[in-house]
């Protein structure tokens, strides 16, 4: 399967920290999604990430974007991590099991079975509109994905 820019998002559905199930295709038609992969959780640069998703929040729903973050950590894990970093109101998927199958369907998995860190946007045709990888140790910058959300329609 393919995830690249200007391909059909891989649809799936993954457990939340916050209950539930959240379906990627769901959001068809109605909202643009963040897709925010982060090796694992309980790491410096990976709080930081979440964080910084969580503090541009505001920003993300006024330009009717979703965001999702993903790693392979079990639910509970994620619930109880989401609290330690002051609370994550959007969600955090387990993409476990399989494990790391939503990784390896976005080309995204380490062969250490979790998944690089990575970054899609998907408009609300679900069509990957930005796409990129980043090295482990390095923390997106939310001001690339915000540019890539006000460049949608």
């Amino acid at each position: 399967m393919s995830a690249n820019v200007g391909d059909t998002a891989p649809d799936f559905e993954l457990d939340s920290h916050r209950g539930g199930r959240v379906r990627l295709s769901a959001f068809r038609g109605k909202q643009n999604v963040i897709v925010a992969f982060h090796p694992i959780a309980w790491t410096p640069v990976c709080d930081a990430q979440m964080q910084g998703y969580e503090t541009d929040l505001d920003w993300f729903r006024a330009h009717d974007t979703h965001v999702i973050g993903l790693s392979v950590d079990p639910v509970a894990s994620k619930a109880a991590w989401a609290e330690s970093l002051g609370g994550i109101s959007y969600d955090m998927l387990t993409d476990f099991p399989p494990r790391n199958g939503v990784a390896r369907a976005y080309d995204v998995a380490h062969a250490d079975g979790f998944s690089q860190r990575a970054v899609f946007v998907v408009d609300k045709q679900g069509t990957i509109v930005f796409r990129k990888v980043y090295d482990i140790p390095v923390l997106p910058d939310n001001a690339e994905v915000r540019q890539a959300v006000e460049q949608l329609p």
